[in-house]
C-alpha cells in the first residue's frame, strides 16, 4: 500500500513494523511529494512541499531522535 502524508502517524503507530522501515517509509513519502514538484509548480506549492517535509523529519524524530534531528538542521541550513 502506497501511504501518503495524511497517513504518518499511522506509519509511526505500527507496531509490527521495525524502526527502520517506519523510517524508510516515511522518506518514501517525502520523496515522492518533492518528486511531485515540477517546473511549473508555484511558490506555493514548494513552500508548502517543504512544511510538509519538516513535519515528517519530526516524526522521524520521535523514531531516531538524532537522524530526525540532523534532517531537520540540513533542512535549515
Amino acid at each position: 500500500m502506497d501511504y501518503k502524508f495524511e497517513d504518518i502517524q499511522k506509519v509511526i503507530d505500527f507496531k509490527s513494523w521495525a524502526d527502520k522501515k517506519k523510517i524508510d517509509e516515511l522518506l518514501r513519502i517525502d520523496c515522492t511529494m518533492y518528486t511531485n514538484l515540477g517546473l511549473d509548480s508555484l511558490k506555493k506549492d514548494r513552500e508548502e512541499t517543504k512544511r510538509r517535509s519538516k513535519i515528517i523529519y519530526k516524526a522521524i524524530s520521535k523514531i531516531d531522535e538524532a537522524f530526525g534531528k540532523s534532517l531537520i538542521y540540513q533542512m535549515d541550513s
